[in-house]
C-alpha cells in the first residue's frame, strides 16, 4: 500500500507546484499590465518597449493593447532563427498583458488631468516598483520567458555578447524607433532603465519557484 500512497503524494505535490506556478505567473502578468498603466499615466516617459508601442499607436490608430500584442507576435517570430522555444508563460504573457492594458488605461483615464507633478512622480515610482515585482513573479514561475526576454536571451546565446550589452542595444533601438514615431521618452524612461535591473536582481531569487527534484 505504501507505493500507491507515495505515488499519490508525489502526484499531489506536482499538482500543487503547477498550481502555484500558474497562479504566480498570472498574478505577475496582471501586475505587469498595471505597472505599464501607471508609467504611461505618469506622462514622464514610458518603458523602452512601451515607447515603441506608443509610437505605433499614434501611427496606426490602434489601441495600445492591440499594438502590444502585435509587437509581441513580431518579436516571437524573431525567435525562430534564434532557436528559442516558447512556453505556456510566453503565450500567457502576450495574451494577458495585451488584453488587460486597454481596460487598465481606461480606468487610469478617470484620474484628473493634468495631475500635479508630485502625483505623477508617485505614479512613476509605484509603476517601476510594481514592474520589478511583476517581472520577478512571472519569470520566477519558470513557465517560459516573455517574448522580449526570449529575444534577449536568444541573441545572447547566438552571439556570445554580454547580457547587459545585448539588452542595452535592443532597448536603444526600440526607444529610438518609438521616439521617432511619437512615443514619449523622458526621465521616467531613464529611471526605469536604471532601477529595473537592481529591483529584479533582489526580488527574483526570493520569488523563483524551486525546481522539482
Amino acid at each position: 500500500m505504501s507505493a500507491p500512497a507515495d505515488a499519490a503524494t508525489v502526484a499531489g505535490a506536482r499538482r500543487d507546484a503547477v498550481g502555484r506556478r500558474t497562479a504566480q505567473l498570472l498574478v505577475g502578468l496582471v501586475l505587469y499590465a498595471a505597472s505599464i498603466t501607471l508609467l504611461l499615466r505618469a506622462h514622464l516617459g514610458a518603458m523602452p518597449w512601451d515607447v515603441l508601442s506608443q509610437g505605433l499607436t499614434r501611427v496606426t490608430g490602434w489601441t495600445f493593447g492591440t499594438v502590444t500584442v502585435v509587437v509581441s507576435l513580431v518579436v516571437l517570430a524573431c525567435w525562430v532563427p534564434l532557436r528559442q522555444r516558447p512556453g505556456p508563460g510566453t503565450v500567457a504573457n502576450v495574451l494577458v498583458i495585451g488584453v488587460l492594458v486597454d481596460p487598465f488605461l481606461a480606468l487610469a483615464a478617470l484620474l484628473p488631468d493634468p495631475l500635479p507633478l508630485a502625483a505623477r512622480v508617485l505614479l512613476l515610482v509605484l509603476g517601476i516598483a510594481l514592474n520589478g515585482l511583476a517581472t520577478a513573479l512571472y519569470v520566477g514561475a519558470r513557465l517560459g520567458p516573455g517574448p522580449r526576454d526570449g529575444l534577449m536571451t536568444g541573441l545572447v546565446a547566438r552571439t556570445g555578447a554580454p547580457v547587459r550589452l545585448v539588452r542595452g542595444g535592443i532597448e536603444v533601438v526600440v526607444v529610438a524607433a518609438g521616439w521617432a514615431l511619437g512615443g514619449t521618452v523622458g526621465l521616467g524612461t531613464l529611471a526605469y532603465a536604471l532601477a529595473i535591473g537592481p529591483l529584479v536582481h533582489v526580488l527574483l531569487p526570493r520569488l523563483t519557484v524551486p525546481a522539482r527534484r
